[in-house]
């Protein structure tokens, strides 16, 4: 992790997915972009904003990635990098080699799951499970809340509409 001394580096969230990394660099308007990986490092820098400050970050990975499938994109607010790993599957506690990672990174919650317990197939399974419980409704499925085992009719049930009524 180091910087040259005209440059400052870019503020960067990360998170970590099955099989890639991603790691965004804020920096708004960006130019004169350029971004490198090697097998266990990450290079990005730029020219940014309206005063033109150049940006210089270099990250150490945590882990070996595949350079050549990894790519980046540049847009108006960011440049997004995707990283894929060279052993997919294989969780990532932190994106850099340090376990001490410098102040301009920070895990983006917006997009981090926990996802290294579970394969695909018991994902699929939890979103047609979820799909199943929020389409429920009616008859469908009624809870025995109160533990009774009996089917008759509760006697309180009958005296809640004299209750909301006064």
């Amino acid at each position: 992790m180091t910087s040259r001394q005209d440059a400052h580096p870019a503020s960067a969230k990360w998170y970590d997915r099955r099989d890639s990394v991603f790691i965004e660099f804020c920096v708004v308007d960006s130019k004169n972009v350029k971004v490198t990986f090697d097998k266990t490092k990450c290079t990005f820098s730029c020219v940014g904003g309206t005063d033109n400050v150049k940006h210089d970050n270099e990250i150490e990975l945590f882990d070996a990635i595949d350079q050549s499938e990894s790519k980046h994109k540049r847009t108006d607010r960011s440049v997004m990098c995707y990283l894929r790993k060279a052993q997919p599957g294989k969780s990532w506690p932190r994106l850099t080699k340090e376990k001490v990672q410098p102040r301009w990174v920070s895990l983006d919650f917006n997009n981090w799951k926990q996802w290294e317990d579970d394969s695909e197939e018991e994902m699929g399974n939890f979103d047609q499970f979820s799909d199943m419980m929020n389409n429920m409704g009616g008859d469908d499925f009624q809870p025995d809340l109160d533990g009774d085992d009996d089917d008759s009719a509760d006697s309180d049930d009958e005296k809640m509409p004299d209750l909301e009524t006064n």
